[in-house]
């Protein structure tokens, strides 16, 4: 029986590199995924985004790998969020903001670690940042932040807080150009 052949995953990283905070050079980050076992590595900007090949056995546990190389390596908790390049290309396709007024600059997702329980999501206070707007999806939050996403009060902590999980925030312009690493390394 022949083994199965890599596939294409995303690794979103929470918090590095930003305001000065949590330095990680990306190439220290796309080095630590290639002595995991992933092949083809490549990195999106300084905030960590990793898109990656991969086994679906090693996927499953990169993000305990990545998180505990990080903090051997750099002394940082960094949590670690996976989807598989088809689960990416389906979170895009379901953003509901866009058949309601947004646009790339205005949409985010949040993805969560884990899928969050029923009760956590109807604790959301649908008021919290007026103006803005969210919708949970499976482990998905998607972001309509108008006034732009500096100035809201749906940030992660307050996600993580309500909803008991770990999750990191993308714009769009990085989900699309995600998708973009995808399309060229399948």
């Amino acid at each position: 029986m022949a083994a199965k052949k890599p596939e294409v995953y995303i690794a979103l990283l929470r918090g590095i590199n930003v305001g000065g905070k949590n330095s990680l050079p990306m190439k220290d980050l796309a080095a630590m995924f290639e002595k995991a076992g992933c092949s083809q590595v490549a990195t999106y900007i300084q905030s960590g985004n990793v898109v990656f090949k991969a086994d679906a056995k090693l996927a499953q546990q990169i993000t305990d790998v990545i998180s505990k190389e990080i903090k051997k390596g750099f002394k940082l908790e960094v949590p670690v969020v996976v989807r598989s390049a088809g689960e990416l290309l389906k979170i895009s396709q379901k953003n509901p903001f866009f058949k309601k007024g947004g646009t790339v600059d205005t949409v985010h997702v949040a993805f969560l670690l884990h899928t969050p329980h029923k009760t956590a999501i109807q604790s959301l206070d649908a008021q919290r940042s007026p103006g803005d707007a969210f919708e949970v999806a499976g482990s998905e939050v998607y972001l309509h932040c108008p006034k732009g996403f500096g100035r809201t009060k749906l940030t992660n902590q307050y996600f993580d807080s309500k909803l008991s999980t770990t999750s990191t925030i993308r714009n769009w312009k990085t989900v699309l150009k995600l998708l973009e690493m995808i399309r060229t390394s399948t």
